[in-house]
């Protein structure tokens, strides 16, 4: 998938998330990227992974994220034979919540 969606502009939005620094700024620059709407749509998503990830089941994420069952069912697909994205950015989350609390 990636080589078929890579491409400069594409890298340019990447390099740019990177370029992020604090929530505030990451707050600011998808206000101005994206509807709220699609930045609530991409919220769910990352929470039902997060979910999933605990073994929760699909009817409670249902409910808790207002997701449909066959979204979920395309993020559990995603975290079982994706590219690892979701279970990249979880492990480095757990990681930093790790940090904090030492």
């Amino acid at each position: 998938m990636k080589e078929k969606m890579k491409d400069e502009k594409i890298d340019l939005l990447f390099q740019g998330i990177l370029s992020l620094q604090t929530v505030e700024e990451c707050y600011d620059f998808f206000e101005d990227l994206c509807t709220v709407p699609e930045i609530q749509e991409m919220s769910r998503r990352l929470y039902a992974a997060k979910l999933l990830s605990e073994n929760c089941i699909y009817t409670d994420i249902a409910e808790r994220t207002g997701l449909s069952t066959a979204t979920i069912s395309r993020v559990n697909r995603c975290l079982k034979y994706g590219a690892d994205g979701y279970t990249t950015v979880l492990a480095r989350m757990k990681g930093e919540d790790a940090e904090e609390k030492e």
